[in-house]
């Protein structure tokens, strides 16, 4: 299996949060595999630039080197729109990152681990796991 790391969850790492570490832990010992969406990557970077973590970013880089690395492509894209007009239709639209987040998990198949479920539980096709 390979889990997708909301920001949130990104977060919970960096700041060594006892109920997200074990999992994560977890996850790369029994053969599963992270993965960072480039979005999130854009999340967490800007923000710890803006704040200027350093050592937190420093640890984010260590983190993201042991990580499996896939980009976006145009089914990304095509399905980030299918869910804009499905959510807008049912008037019930979230942001465009979480959208794009969403996207990038159904069309790869992984599981998203987020805190925010209450948003992304309203994407149809979308695996979520809350390690918090």
């Amino acid at each position: 299996m390979i889990y997708a790391l909301d920001s949130n969850i990104v977060s919970y790492l960096l700041n060594g949060d006892v109920n997200v570490i074990p999992k994560y832990r977890k996850v790369l010992t029994d053969g599963s595999k992270i993965v960072i969406p480039p979005i999130v990557f854009y999340e967490v970077q800007r923000g710890l630039l803006a704040k200027r973590l350093h050592k937190r970013l420093a640890k984010f880089d260590a983190m993201y080197q042991k990580i499996l690395h896939v980009g976006f492509d145009k089914s990304v894209w095509q399905r980030a729109a299918e869910i804009y007009a499905s959510l807008c239709q049912q008037g019930k639209p979230i942001e465009d990152s979480d959208i794009f987040i969403a996207a990038y998990c159904i069309v790869n198949d992984f599981t998203l681990v987020t805190n925010n479920t209450r948003h992304f539980e309203r994407i149809d096709g979308l695996k979520i796991a809350n390690w918090k």
